[in-house]
């Protein structure tokens, strides 16, 4: 097969797996007309149309599947027999990328790969934030971060941090003209910022405990973010009482900008697990990050 096809193809698996120019052409390192130009070469060659095109969205046709579905899997072997060359270095190298909540990466990634990433200069680490329930197989990371009870059971995991709780706050100036909530109960009568998950579009309802029956409320205010700090944030700034991480919320509870309430009520929650599919196992820069990330308290 002449370079020029070969190179033609990889363009058309970039774009119809990220289903965007854009993306495709950030990741590909070119300028989006490039990427349309070969598309448009390769569909004239092939004499069929391969991608739909929207002012908003790109998908492939019923032949761009099919090629899709056919040529996909064997650049994947291909990219993958590659990468098992790293498995004669002397040093583990490689690139691993991870899809993870905000709160994950800030509080149990980072801190580990401080440590970790000077210790091996050849192993690269790409973070992505993702706070929906993300498909990492489809959406070809190498591994992603859930807590416990969100992990798909096909999946190999590995525990990398300790349980932890959330905490409902609000600013002194909020309480100033409102009584502070005796029970989880009375948070329908406050205004509260919501969490709206980006994979289902719902709105989470807040996590209460209490003699061991777990239980769920509902509630209202101005304000919905996808973002964990942007909640803390506004809360921060008298727009109504978040359901925040504890660790997040405790900076600013000891500067007094906080009040947390319902403390009682607040059940731990199972830690963060770092998970993947057992196709990985057998890099050597994987295994050496797994094990950096390992929760060992």
């Amino acid at each position: 097969m002449p370079r020029d096809n070969v190179n033609d193809l990889l363009v058309f698996l970039a774009v119809a797996r990220e289903r965007s120019f854009t993306r495709a052409a950030a990741k590909m390192g070119v300028s989006q007309s490039a990427l349309s130009h070969t598309i448009r070469q390769l569909e004239a060659r092939l004499g069929v149309r391969l991608l739909t095109r929207t002012t908003r969205a790109v998908s492939p046709t019923g032949a761009g599947e099919r090629l899709l579905a056919g040529i996909g899997p064997h650049f994947d072997e291909i990219e993958a027999q590659v990468d098992a060359l790293n498995d004669l270095r002397d040093k583990p190298a490689g690139t691993i990328r991870i899809s993870a909540p905000d709160f994950a990466i800030s509080s149990v990634l980072w801190p580990k790969l401080k440590a970790f990433l000077p210790q091996f200069p050849d192993i690269k680490v790409e973070l992505l934030q993702e706070n929906g329930l993300t498909d990492i197989v489809t959406e070809r990371y190498d591994a992603g971060v859930r807590m416990g009870d969100q992990l798909a059971k096909d999946m190999i995991s590995a525990r990398i941090g300790p349980d932890f709780r959330f905490a409902v706050v609000g600013s002194k100036s909020y309480f100033a003209s409102r009584p502070e909530p005796a029970t989880p109960q009375d948070l329908v009568q406050h205004s509260c910022i919501n969490y709206r998950f980006p994979t289902s579009g719902g709105l989470w309802a807040w996590d209460f405990e209490e003699e061991g029956r777990e239980f769920k409320i509902r509630v209202e205010g101005q304000l919905v973010f996808n973002n964990i700090f942007n909640a803390l944030d506004a809360a921060v700034a008298g727009f109504g009482l978040a359901y925040v991480p504890e660790e997040l919320a405790i900076p600013h509870l000891a500067k007094g900008r906080l009040v947390r309430v319902l403390e009682r009520w607040s059940p731990y929650w199972d830690g963060y697990y770092l998970y993947y599919p057992s196709r990985r196992q057998s890099s050597p820069a994987f295994v050496a990050l797994v094990e950096a990330l390992r929760h060992r308290g």
